[in-house]
């Protein structure tokens, strides 16, 4: 039998799967955007920076293995400024700790797309590791399931079990879950090739792409709309 209801699946908030999407798409973009043009260095997928640093230690290039350490601290302070910023009850230009890490990232991002070239390689992927932590540390929640924004092993981990569930036991919000999680693997594969043919065509400035997208994500927090979608039982 088929009957038709509504999933309200949430307002525009810090869990709202649009929103959720665009994350995941400015998560792609800077991985591409530090590891096409800044040495070879993920933004994001510290796992990777740190499978490259020990292989740099085995082949004995310390220097090149020193590269993959910077992120990695970057990283972890971005985790202290996200909770801290979250515990904060007031913020100067919003009283909205979501929209402040969004404006937060936004203003970083467009300062970063003005660095000289001869700044070191070193320093953007720093900046870049540590907002990066910041987006993921403070944007963990899709809807009502656990989600990384800025890599994706978890995410397809996710998706695939809920898969399995939908088709083994016809459990229709296992589905749901699984199609959302699909929507958020394929925006943060969209931002890869984005970040990455932007880099290769226009440079540094290619990171306010990220921008653009980051600005989207603010304006979504100004509409009240919901998604529906039809049920069948």
């Amino acid at each position: 039998m088929i009957m038709k209801g509504k999933i309200h699946l949430h307002q525009v908030t810090s869990e709202s799967l649009r929103l959720g999407a665009l994350l995941s798409l400015v998560g792609g973009f800077l991985d591409t955007y530090t590891f096409v043009g800044r040495d070879g260095v993920f933004a994001n997928a510290q796992t990777g920076n740190i499978v490259l640093l020990a292989i740099k230690i085995i082949q004995g290039n310390w220097v090149q293995a020193l590269v993959h350490i910077p992120p990695l601290i970057a990283f972890s302070l971005g985790v202290f400024v996200a909770e801290g910023i979250k515990r904060k009850s007031t913020h100067l230009l919003t009283p909205d700790w979501t929209r402040a890490i969004l404006l937060l990232e936004i203003a970083i991002f467009f300062i970063v797309g003005l660095i000289p070239q001869g700044v070191p390689n070193t320093v953007v992927v720093v900046i870049v590791s540590f907002v990066a932590s910041v987006q993921m540390t403070s944007f963990r929640k899709l809807i009502d399931v656990p989600y990384t924004s800025t890599v994706s092993t978890g995410n397809l981990r996710s998706a695939s079990e809920a898969l399995y569930i939908a088709i083994t036991t016809k459990d229709t919000n296992a589905a749901i879950r699984a199609m959302r999680y699909g929507v958020i693997l394929t925006a943060f594969l969209v931002g890869a090739l984005l970040g990455g043919f932007l880099t290769l065509a226009i440079g540094d400035i290619a990171i306010w792409g990220a921008v653009v997208a980051l600005i989207f994500s603010f304006i979504l927090f100004t509409e009240k709309e919901k998604w529906k979608l039809p049920l069948r039982h």
